[in-house]
């Protein structure tokens, strides 16, 4: 996080608290690690670049929300976190919908973070092709993220239920992707023009 902004470190404070209190004694050790593990990635990278190459405080905003995410589902396992619970009886659903949180959550923050490099890095001229590329890595970064569940599911066997969270729905891995092209395209329509000034402030500087 940079130095400039307070809020932001108060953030990185608020996830390391919530990492940590997650890692106790959460329902499954095993689901634990496997679900945190992004996480334990993005910290340090953050951390390390917050000087370097700065991100927006937008980008830096949702990705603790996301790491947010990823520690409840973590604690509790997706079928279980209780505001999922909530959810089910408000929408008098069949299943704990969180995991599909998770995964709207894994179409906007890729969607957000590679419209910021193709703007900042010059990858990418043109605002429709920006928007569409960002998509496009959204749903490349989902699909590959299901195959690290089958994988996990060939490893670990029975083991990896927990953290697979399909809860018997056999439309699971396609719901999850089309939740995260819903999360790519709620991105870019909701929050464009906000990341547009707060890239072209961190330009100025």
């Amino acid at each position: 996080m940079t130095r400039s902004d307070p809020r932001l470190l108060w953030l990185g404070l608020a996830v390391i608290a919530a990492l940590v209190f997650s890692g106790v004694q959460p329902y499954d050790r095993t689901t634990w690690i496997l679900e945190v593990a992004p996480v334990l990635v993005a910290l340090p990278i953050l951390y390390f670049t917050r000087e370097r190459f700065p991100l927006t405080p937008l980008l830096y905003a949702v990705i603790s929300l996301h790491c947010l995410v990823l520690i409840f589902g973590g604690a509790y396992t997706y079928a279980r976190v209780p505001i999922g619970y909530w959810l089910q009886d408000l929408f008098e659903l069949t299943r704990n919908p969180y995991d599909k949180i998770g995964h709207f959550m894994q179409g906007l923050t890729p969607a957000l973070l590679a419209r910021e490099l193709f703007m900042r890095n010059g990858y990418v001229n043109g605002a429709k092709m920006s928007a569409f590329l960002a998509v496009c890595v959204s749903l490349a970064v989902s699909a590959f993220y299901e195959l690290i569940e089958w994988w996990a599911a060939l490893a670990l066997g029975q083991g990896a239920d927990e953290f697979l969270g399909t809860q018997g729905d056999i439309w699971d891995t396609q719901s999850d992707m089309f939740l995260a092209l819903v999360g790519a395209i709620a991105a870019l329509t909701l929050f464009s023009r906000l990341h547009n000034r707060q890239v072209v402030a961190l330009r100025a500087r």
